[in-house]
């Protein structure tokens, strides 16, 4: 793999990483499945669920999104610092994310912030779109919140309130 075609695919699986994060914070569901491969798997390292939550293929990995991070869930998420590193035939790469989220869970009153460092795998398909095989982490630190506590804390905008 020439030099060009390695900044290339380094940029498209990056490009691949931040339309995850995109997705997930705009719960843009559909957009979302296409970032995955059919047989992908997730491990979400999260005291916040009560215990590691490790999903097996697409469906699974779009199923709990939808039905754990719908329009009751703000969140954003940052990812910066990638160290990726491409297999020598140019199909398959593996990556380490640091990241940090916030989570506000508007039906619980809980804030939750937390960060990690994601380890992912890539593969590029038979259509030549690089697309995420494994995402996934375990905390490094979570902090939860009660709104309740923070006299001062008010919503001002939420795009998914009515």
């Amino acid at each position: 793999m020439d030099s060009v075609s390695r900044l290339e695919a380094l940029e498209e699986i990056r490009q691949a990483k931040y339309r995850y994060l995109r997705c997930v914070d705009l719960k843009l569901w559909d957009e979302i499945a296409d970032v995955f491969t059919e047989d992908a798997t997730a491990g979400y390292g999260t005291p916040a669920m009560g215990k590691k939550l490790d999903l097996s293929g697409r469906e699974a990995i779009l199923d709990f999104l939808r039905t754990n991070m719908g329009p009751g869930i703000i969140s954003v998420h940052h990812a910066s610092q990638p160290e990726i590193t491409l297999a020598d035939d140019g199909m398959t790469a593996e990556g380490t994310w640091c990241f940090e989220d916030r989570i506000i869970a508007t039906e619980y009153n809980v804030v939750i912030q937390g960060a990690a460092f994601y380890e992912d795998r890539y593969a590029k398909g038979a259509d030549s779109k690089w697309r995420i095989a494994h995402t996934g982490y375990q905390r490094t630190y979570e902090a939860m919140m009660s709104t309740d506590d923070l006299k001062s804390f008010k919503i001002t905008a939420n795009r998914w309130a009515d």
